[in-house]
């Protein structure tokens, strides 16, 4: 979820900015504590403009990642277009972080039949309760975050406060087991699971860091064995949500609960949803606060914003790329904050400009431009079968009767697919986990254990806008298997020119720096074997018998160009990021044993009765 320690944290009220001191601050400082509805009380930061006068409208964060500790002397970067308008800054410790009191317990279930509960929901009423009537305002309360900070701003969609009259989640979980954070259908994610859980829960006034002893965490996690060994080995049952995650390996009644938008039917509050399709973290929550909200919205107060980002970039100075992905000259995380954010607060909360017309705003990748439209997905996308032929093609013709009808590999929990390239850095902090979703797949496409399809050169531009999904056949010779497919686009080889002198060389490292021939994902998934029939109840695989496996792979906007190529991945493993599958079926894979994992023969069926294909929402 999370820290964009995140691109929010660091960006957003650090007091190390009071290096330099202006004259005058920016804002005044006041610390205090509000109470909540059970008495506990919760460190809270106001920020107040000096340059600005008169009755201004709050907008308000709530976070774990902890709140300045002094005067911030300048207007961070990432907030300057919404600083011209006014606001007076709130920033708010959730109970049990840093000096706010009470529990941290890292969820997001809310029950809102008990009246005696507290939670994210209540805590965020009560909080707005007490600031309208203690803080100098005009009335209008706004919220915003990014990550947990998103969450938080969400979670006040349940039961919205009557002041508050905007908010903008950004890049918000919605339901940990399904598609968020910790796991992707049932699938964990291992590596951020287990390093998130304890960044949020080892120390209450801080922010830790897993001491890794291993420099390459993809060689710790193989090291490490079956995942009952991390508390086995070291966190010794101290970690309260992994406790959790390991005790309910199926959709249960936990996850169920913790699946707080199930509770949404409708847009309470005008909201600007944001997301990222490179979104590392948290790139489905959005699309699915927005499609619940959309259930009734009777007003049109529903929007969402999708653009070329990594977790949290669009609060990031410029975004003009992404790794090595140029956005064709747009700087798109200031044109996103000056063009769509900060006129969306400024007629909800400021009643100045226009309401948006639009439903749905992205930038098209590829193409490199933004969007507008007026319905999502737009009613021109068509679904297209894009199919996977036993050469190693992808076409759009259905695969015809004879010839070969699979392609198979073998697949060995001991030497695991990686999902980056290795040493593969610890996903806090920093390190390349940010980016890793538009790195070139080409560090691995020629693995035995890893199908490739490709098409050949397209000869006009290929416009996918809306959702993509994989419909794959396949078998196992074990008992459970995973199985991850990846839509790539091919740059073509000659996709830009040399960048150093034809007669010395490119300098060391240069040579990777190009385009030319890059393979960039534009949308991975993983489902696992075991809840193909059922999330709640796990059934175990009949080896060697085709199954269908149908993997959601979101909503996209992005043109693969004249003489790109398009191609397609499949693996069955993708370390550390998704946890190994024993590929033999065990009631629970977080209380496997060592001796129940088991290589695998996985066959992918190509044929006319059962045709593996993506289906593309194409624009013609």
């Amino acid at each position: 979820m999370r820290p964009a320690a995140c691109i929010v944290g660091t960006l957003l009220f650090v007091p190390a900015a009071r290096a330099q001191q202006p004259p005058q601050p920016a804002f005044t400082f006041q610390e205090l504590m509000i109470p909540m509805r059970d008495g506990v009380r919760l460190q809270t930061v106001i920020l107040t403009p000096t340059d600005k006068s008169g009755p201004l409208p709050i907008l308000f964060r709530r976070t774990p990642y902890g709140v300045p500790d002094g005067p911030v002397a300048q207007v961070p970067a990432s907030l300057k277009e919404l600083a011209q308008d006014g606001y007076i800054l709130v920033i708010q410790n959730l109970r049990g972080r840093f000096k706010s009191e009470g529990v941290f317990k890292l969820t997001s279930q809310v029950d809102l039949t008990d009246s005696t509960a507290t939670n994210e929901t209540t805590d965020a009423y009560d909080s707005i309760d007490w600031l309208v009537q203690h803080v100098p305002n005009n009335g209008k309360v706004g919220m915003f975050g990014v990550s947990y900070d998103g969450l938080t701003t969400a979670l006040a969609l349940l039961h919205p406060h009557p002041a508050l009259k905007a908010i903008s989640e950004q890049a918000a979980p919605v339901d940990q087991w399904m598609n968020d954070d910790d796991h992707r259908y049932g699938a964990l994610r291992e590596s951020y699971a287990f390093e998130y859980a304890v960044l949020e829960q080892a120390d209450k006034y801080k922010n830790t860091h897993f001491a890794f002893e291993t420099y390459d965490t993809y060689s710790w996690y193989l090291a490490l064995g079956p995942l009952a060994n991390i508390n086995a080995q070291y966190l010794h049952g101290s970690i309260p949500y992994w406790n959790d995650v390991v005790a309910h390996p199926d959709y249960d009644a936990f996850w169920k609960r913790e699946a707080w938008v199930s509770q949404l039917h409708a847009s309470t509050v005008p909201n600007l949803n944001v997301a990222g399709f490179w979104d590392q973290e948290d790139p489905w929550g959005p699309w699915q606060i927005f499609r619940h909200a959309a259930e009734h919205d009777p007003d049109h107060t529903n929007f969402m914003v999708a653009g070329p980002w990594y977790h949290g970039q669009w609060r990031a100075p410029k975004a003009d790329s992404i790794g090595l992905i140029a956005l064709g000259g747009h700087e798109t995380a200031r044109e996103f904050r000056e063009t769509i954010e900060a006129p969306f607060f400024r007629y909800y909360l400021h009643g100045q400009g226009e309401k948006p017309a639009w439903r749905a705003t992205t930038f098209q990748s590829g193409a490199n431009r933004w969007r507008t439209y007026a319905v999502w997905p737009p009613p021109e996308a068509h679904p297209t079968n894009l199919y996977l032929h036993a050469d190693g093609t992808l076409s759009f013709e259905r695969p015809r009767s004879g010839g070969s009808v699979y392609r198979e590999y073998v697949s060995d929990p001991a030497n695991p697919v990686p999902y980056r390239e290795r040493p593969i850095s610890p996903t806090y902090p920093g390190g390349d986990w940010r980016t890793w979703e538009v790195q070139d797949q080409r560090f691995v496409d020629q693995r035995p254990d890893v199908l490739t399809f490709v098409s050949a050169p397209l000869d006009h531009d290929l416009t996918i806008t809306g959702e993509v999904s994989a419909d794959v056949f396949a078998s196992t010779s074990g008992s459970d298997a995973d199985f991850v497919v990846k839509l790539i686009d091919v740059y073509p080889e000659d996709a830009q020119p040399n960048a150093w002198d034809p007669d010395a060389g490119p300098r060391p490292g240069a040579y990777a720096q190009s385009m030319n021939g890059y393979e960039l994902p534009i949308a991975m998934e993983v489902r696992r074997g075991r809840y193909l029939a059922s999330y709640e109840h796990p059934r175990a695989l009949a080896p060697n018998a085709p199954v269908e496996w149908r993997i959601p792979l979101r909503d996209r906007d992005h043109v693969f160009l004249k003489g790109h190529r398009v191609m397609v991945q499949v693996q069955s493993t993708w370390f550390p990021l998704i946890d190994r599958n024993p590929q033999r079926f065990v009631p629970s894979i977080y209380r496997a044993t060592a001796a129940d994992f088991v290589k695998a023969t996985q066959r992918v069926y190509c044929s006319a009765a059962l045709a593996s294909h993506l289906a593309l929402p194409v624009v013609r």
